[in-house]
């Protein structure tokens, strides 16, 4: 009986030290790196000629930093506010490529929302735009991308998948929550022969194979690509 409860015990000290080792690994952005499909080493764009090069390029500089999830509200400058560069969620992902390549999603929302407010999701009870926090919201992403940016076919099978371009914009509705979820495509492929996806879901930005993991529910290009 002694023995049993001393292996017992033996048993739950193990435990806690690997719970505790996984949230430690987490923290440190180790973990993603053991899930399949995640890849947290990327290679930047050299030379970025191309706007498509430089969103790329400042999507990878998430990865590159090991930015941590963090979408808490936070109270920021307008315009080019950011949050601080070693925190953010998934929007800014998209927010910081663009950047990268001039172009202020936080600015450009607001000033949108400023001239159609009722155009916008009214899911958190404001009675006017925030530009702490409009930007750094999916739901208001997918308004302003499809009121301003390129809207592009959301499948990605067969010839559908050669519209997903690197730079692109992907939004998805993450099973059982219901949750939405974004990230920039990259110029780099996975096993499934799809475009990685850069994103982040937590615990740190990765650069990841699971463009079709998830329900489509928008693919952009922003700017909108000029026809020739």
């Amino acid at each position: 009986m002694r023995s049993k409860r001393k292996l017992l015990a033996t048993a739950g000290i193990c435990l806690v030290l690997a719970v505790i080792a996984v949230l430690v690994l987490s923290r440190a952005g180790v973990i993603p790196a053991l899930i399949p499909g995640r890849q947290t080493r990327v290679s930047l764009i050299p030379n970025p000629r191309t706007t498509p090069d430089r969103i790329v390029n400042g999507a990878k500089g998430e990865v590159l930093r090991g930015v941590r999830y963090d979408a808490a509200y936070r109270a920021i400058p307008y315009p080019n506010g950011d949050v601080p560069s070693d925190r953010g969620a998934c929007t800014e992902v998209i927010i910081r490529a663009l950047r990268a390549a001039g172009f202020d999603l936080q600015q450009l929302i607001h000033e949108d929302m400023v001239s159609d407010f009722s155009a916008y999701p009214n899911l958190w009870g404001l009675r006017a735009p925030d530009s702490n926090i409009d930007h750094r919201r999916v739901p208001n992403h997918l308004a302003f991308m499809c009121r301003r940016g390129q809207v592009l076919p959301r499948s990605t099978a067969g010839a559908s998948a050669a519209a997903w371009q690197p730079g692109d914009l992907v939004y998805w509705r993450l099973p059982i929550s219901g949750a939405t979820h974004c990230g920039v495509v990259s110029n780099d492929r996975g096993r499934s022969g799809l475009p990685l996806v850069l994103h982040n879901i937590g615990p740190a930005a990765t650069q990841e194979d699971c463009l079709d993991r998830w329900e489509i529910i928008g693919h952009f290009r922003y700017p909108p690509q000029r026809s020739a």
